[in-house]
Formats: structure tokens, C-alpha cells, sequence
């Protein structure tokens, strides 16, 4: 009986587990109105849900706005239609993470900056 116990208990730990990210996005310099992807991917059980932050603020992607021009895709990562930069307006230039959550905890990536190339 004990044994068996004991086993549930290892089972249902290796069946659940918080989430950890597994690729962690990089920093990018790219052109005004050209597309880019911040990369992140996590495991964890159950499947966690991806959220993307910059400079601290959470990041509003076509799931809040099916007109974003950002897009978050289907592995966690998060793609931009074009980057969108003015001269008085820089939605898009900032430090990005993606955090990872499920019911049993989270994970957040390493900081990424998302650089407008100067012309």
C-alpha cells in the first residue's frame, strides 16, 4: 500500500510540472516597417500559456486585437507584421520577455531589446 502511494505521487509529479522556458529570445536591430520574431518557447505540464511583457507593460498581440501587428504564434514566440516607429512614436524599441505560466508556477526568459536600425 505504501508503495504504491509513493508511486502515484512520483507518477503524477513527472505527469505535472510548472513551466520552463526552453528557448530563450534574442536581442534584434531591425529596419522600420520590416518584420522580425522574438522567439520563446517553454514546457511544462499542463501546456503553459505564453505571455509576452516590454518594459514591463504586457504586450497587446492579435489574441487582444485582431488588428495588432503583432502576432503571438502558436509556439510562444512573437512576431511582428512590421515594426512600427516614428518620430514620436516607438511602440515597438524596448526590452521584451515572454513569461510562461501554468497552475503550478512560472518562468520568465532572459531579456531581449528590440532595436529600430538608424538610417
Amino acid at each position: 500500500f505504501i508503495f504504491r502511494k509513493c508511486y502515484l505521487v512520483l507518477n503524477e509529479r513527472y505527469l505535472y510540472f510548472p513551466p520552463r522556458i526552453v528557448e530563450h529570445p534574442s536581442d534584434v536591430i531591425v529596419s522600420k516597417g520590416e518584420p522580425t520574431t522574438l522567439n520563446c518557447k517553454a514546457e511544462g505540464r499542463p501546456t503553459p500559456t505564453i505571455e509576452w511583457y516590454k518594459d514591463g507593460e504586457r504586450v497587446e498581440t492579435d489574441k487582444d486585437d485582431p488588428r495588432s501587428h503583432r502576432m503571438l504564434l502558436p509556439s510562444g514566440s512573437l512576431f511582428f507584421l512590421r515594426i512600427v516607429h516614428g518620430r514620436r512614436s516607438k511602440p515597438d524599441e524596448g526590452s521584451y520577455v515572454c513569461v510562461a505560466r501554468n497552475y503550478l508556477g512560472e518562468a520568465v526568459s532572459r531579456n531581449a531589446s528590440l532595436e529600430v536600425a538608424r538610417k
